[in-house]
């Protein structure tokens, strides 16, 4: 680190131009090139995948992504002469529109028998695109959103809903960025009373996320990606990006004044322990987001693969564009303003340390147990999706789910697609005796006439529960159906039938990641766990930091699983109680794991660093949580605040996000790193490093504190003064 600090140091124009143009060709060539985002939820294997491809193969006329448009008549009804004849107008013109393979009316030849609503006012037509909704170009579903809303007047009501309909509403990254950047510009002003100080981060963090987000549209050409990936990637990456540049440049300006203003053994003093440690902390968060293909679902990876990029663009502008802005900057940064510091130590910090080392059983134990009562929550997580019911109010597609649910009940927007497979052409008598099993099936609502291929070798059948698609009930009934409904009827008459549909597809996500969440974690904890073990040769920094890590964890899920599953303080956040997205977890887990290694990391290495100095356990806590408590809270302030600035985006993926990320930094900051990290430190007392020699000797060495004394490499920088 030193000698790249130096090089970039010593060639501070040419690194900043480099630097500048690699941001502008990034960027424009992104823009240029656009960008290939989508929600595919593959799942191989499983009994929704294989009706998929049933349908790809069999129905390829209906294979594509249907979506709904829904009518009320706000007088009259639907079937009155002038009302039919305008919206068999504008479905003639739906019908022509590009990308557009079907249009099914609610009247007329040919039409559902259950598409209109007792009482006539409402109704719905099924439109089927010829392909999946994330193959969809965005313009041809805004033709049909056009077409369909060109009739709304004072007397019908037109809404629609689907899930191609739903990426029209994809929440903006612009608003939510700026707001977390106004938002952590305030934090760092208050925290640090500098413009420079302030400015050094943020410049840092933007032009590694500006060149990291660039990438990440390349990306999705090659790699499957969800809508909202670049959501989620620049909350990462703006988060980490000003911590670890505030983490650099708080070490860089003690280093300065301790040593009588030398810009260039400031700088390199920095970078040899800040910087090694922010490398580090980097590393461990790659680590943990790449830990998603473990799970091997394409719509995880996608974010594994966007965040790691992101973080490891914030890891290179630290470690290169940093120093090329301190060396040029360095003596008016340094000459800042002190703070209330005296010899590096607070007094308030002192006075804080010291109650807890003098009390550290009564404080580990409140600690923990405040940890996990706010954990106690997950006990009942129920994962799910989001659906248009989770929508604001205000938007087409919550409008039609509700109208759907009031003419038709709760199980209109969770209907299931059965899939069946004939053992012959025309051996038709299997799939009448399956749709009587599925009439008969308790918390089955409707199901539709069978529909046959052209060749008559597959049939699909529509199945309505009557319950809703984020219901318990509705899994529960597909489960049912599958392991006691379909098969008896499949076995006699030669069949193959699945399910599929998008209530089946997200019950099947959220099995598959709940079958493999252990894996996951455990492959993150013990490969992190094992980077610790080589790094502060301790058999207990490890453990302590997976058990830590996971404490905050959970008391972050529970948080989400109170506000966002139970309702509790809903109102306050204008959410819908519903299951977790069962990917929320999954990446929440992710992030949060390696945000609180980062912490774990630069507090523990100035521990570690005063331990090997001095050998005193309780001295080498004191000064270590002293000398980093306020840049660690104040990085955590800009976490929080850059979070939960992506609450108020009317989505409620990134609420469950900004929620879950911004509680789990405040509680690892505050409540784990400030508090119960010290007590138990100070109760382990010299057991902390406590290492086999055995082990020592077989593990590999890899230091983030720099010997001692670390030496100044030769040649003087470029001089800032005027």
């Amino acid at each position: 680190m030193r000698r790249l600090a130096h090089f970039s140091a010593r060639h501070r124009r040419l690194v900043l131009a480099a630097w500048a143009v690699a941001l502008a060709l990034v960027s424009a060539a992104s823009m240029a090139a656009g960008s290939r985002f989508q929600n595919n939820l593959s799942l191989p294997g499983t009994d929704s995948s294989r009706a998929v491809n049933l349908l790809d193969t069999r129905f390829p006329a209906v294979a594509g992504d249907q979506d709904q448009i829904v009518y009320r008549a706000r007088t009259g009804s639907l079937t009155a002469p002038a009302t039919r004849a305008s919206i068999r107008r504008s479905l003639s013109r739906i019908a022509a529109l590009p990308h557009v393979a079907d249009v099914a009316a609610p009247f007329g030849r040919g039409a559902p028998p259950d598409s209109i609503a007792p009482g006539g006012r409402i109704g719905y037509a099924t439109v089927t695109f010829d392909e999946p909704a994330g193959d969809l170009p965005t313009t041809a579903i805004d033709a049909v959103v056009r077409t369909a809303r060109s009739i709304h007047s004072p007397g019908l009501e037109v809404e629609l809903g689907g899930q191609a309909i739903e990426q029209t509403q994809r929440p903006s990254l612009g608003a939510a960025t700026a707001i977390g950047l106004a938002a952590a510009i305030v934090v760092l002003l208050l925290s640090f009373g500098s413009l420079l100080a302030m400015g050094l981060p943020i410049v840092t963090a933007l032009f590694g996320l500006g060149t990291g987000l660039g990438l990440v549209a390349f990306t999705s050409h090659a790699v499957d990606m969800a809508f909202f990936v670049p959501q989620v990637a620049a909350m990462i990456g703006l988060g980490v990006g000003i911590d670890y540049a505030l983490f650099i440049v708080t070490r860089y300006r003690q280093a300065y004044r301790e040593n009588g203003g030398d810009v260039a053994a400031a700088l390199e003093s920095a970078m040899d322990t800040a910087g090694r440690a922010v490398l580090f902390a980097g590393m461990t968060v790659v680590i943990a987001l790449l830990g998603m293909f473990a799970l091997g679902v394409g719509f995880l990876d996608s974010i594994g693969v966007a965040g790691s990029v992101t973080v490891v663009l914030m890891l290179a502008a630290s470690a290169t564009l940093l120093p090329a802005l301190l060396s040029l900057l360095g003596d008016r940064l340094g000459r800042g303003r002190r703070g209330r510091t005296t010899a590096g130590e607070s007094r308030l910090w002192t006075r804080w340390i010291g109650a807890i080392q003098h009390h550290p059983w009564p404080t580990a134990v409140a600690a923990t147990i405040l940890m996990l009562a706010l954990a106690a929550p997950v006990i009942s997580l129920r994962l799910g999706l989001s659906d248009a019911g989770n929508d604001q109010r205000s938007t087409t597609t919550r409008k039609a789910y509700d109208l759907l649910a009031a003419g038709f009940g709760r199980g209109a927007n969770a209907p299931l697609e059965v899939a069946a497979e004939l053992p012959r052409p025309g051996a038709t008598i299997g799939v009448r005796r399956l749709t009587l099993a599925l009439r008969d099936t308790p918390g089955v609502a409707a199901v539709g006439a069978p529909r046959l291929n052209a060749a008559r070798t597959a049939a699909i059948i529509s199945v309505a529960p009557s319950s809703g698609p984020q219901d318990a009930a509705t899994a529960t009934l597909v489960r049912h159906l599958r392991a006691a409904v379909i098969p008896p009827v499949a076995a006699a008459s030669g069949m193959r039938v699945y399910i599929g549909g998008w209530t089946a597809t997200a019950i099947d996500f959220s099995h598959v990641l709940h079958s493999k969440l252990a894996l996951f974690v455990g492959v993150v904890v013990a490969l992190s766990a094992l980077l610790l073990m080589v790094v502060f040769r301790s058999l207990v920094i490890p453990v302590q930091a997976a058990a830590m890590n996971l404490l905050s964890i959970g008391a972050s899920m529970g948080v989400a699983t109170a506000i966002f599953q139970h309702g509790w303080l809903g109102s306050a956040f204008g959410v819908r109680p519903g299951p977790i997205d069962a990917y929320v977890p999954v990446v929440v887990f992710a992030i949060v794991f390696g945000l609180s290694m980062d912490y774990q990391v630069f507090l523990v290495s100035r521990i570690h660093e005063e331990w090997r100095r001095t050998g005193d356990t309780t001295t080498s806590i004191r000064v270590g949580l002293v000398r980093t408590g306020r840049v660690v809270t104040a990085a955590a302030a800009v976490m929080i605040v850059v979070f939960l600035s992506f609450v108020g985006g009317h989505n409620r993926g990134l609420e469950l996000f900004g929620v879950s990320l911004a509680s789990a930094v405040f509680l690892d900051a505050i409540v784990i790193r400030m508090i119960l990290l010290p007590a138990v430190l100070q109760i382990l007392g010299g057991a902390t490093w406590v290492f086999p020699a055995w082990l020592d000797r077989r593990l590999p060495r890899v230091a983030i504190e720099p010997p001692q004394p670390a030496p100044v490499l030769r040649g003087p920088l470029p001089s800032t003064r005027g």
